[in-house]
């Protein structure tokens, strides 16, 4: 059987992180760890303070799951703690970010490194249509913050060798909604020999 041991899922918004999150956790019996509530969730009026809560409130979770003995059973997180940085980098400015990255490297030292990242990816057209079906009456980025997002996310992920990482294009599959196609990501991720990056392009996938 397989041991989830701990999985980051991570990706832009509206791609499906924590949805993902979710059903790993179910079928492999793990714990779930989601991001916790930002009470600065409005980042375009209080952009620091709600990037240092999501930073501080990641490394209070992540850091009490390294207190318990959580790889007899497993853990699956809808973030990892790494890609706090790529909304810092889109939303602070310059003086922001230098002491946001400081506070953020001091933390990052502290937490083990996950066993597998799934970094799912998708068009930022297609994410921004999958955020208006998600909030159809809430406040909706913009496709250029989308477009920025996506490119922080590939050169974080570009340049990221601290956990084997496989790559997920989403733009051409509905895994929230297809179970077929949901069970077939599910089977791609509990593949044993993991190393290094690998990728997964679902057939139909551009």
């Amino acid at each position: 059987m397989f041991r989830a041991g701990h999985i980051a899922v991570e990706g832009p918004r509206g791609v499906g992180k924590t949805t993902l999150a979710k059903l790993l956790a179910e079928r492999f019996s793990a714990r779930l760890v989601t991001a916790p509530h930002n009470p600065f969730s409005d980042g375009e009026k209080q952009p620091f303070q709600a990037q240092l809560y999501r930073l501080l409130s990641s490394y209070q979770a992540k850091e009490e799951l390294a207190q318990e003995d959580l790889f007899a059973r497993g853990v699956v997180s809808d973030h990892l703690f790494g890609c706090q940085e790529i909304y810092a980098e889109v939303d602070l400015s310059r003086d922001e970010l230098l002491l946001y990255r400081k506070v953020h490297a001091l933390l990052d030292e502290q937490l083990p490194r996950p066993d597998l990242i799934v970094y799912l990816q998708a068009r930022p057209d297609v994410l921004l249509a999958r955020l208006k079906k998600q909030r159809p009456e809430g406040k909706i980025v913009a496709k250029s913050y989308l477009e920025k997002l996506g490119s922080a996310y590939s050169d974080y992920f570009f340049l990221h060798s601290d956990s084997p990482v496989l790559v997920v294009n989403t733009s051409e599959i509905d895994f929230v909604d297809d179970k077929k196609q949901a069970e077939e990501l599910i089977a791609v991720i509990g593949q044993k020999k993991r190393s290094g990056v690998s990728h997964y392009s679902p057939l139909g996938s551009r």
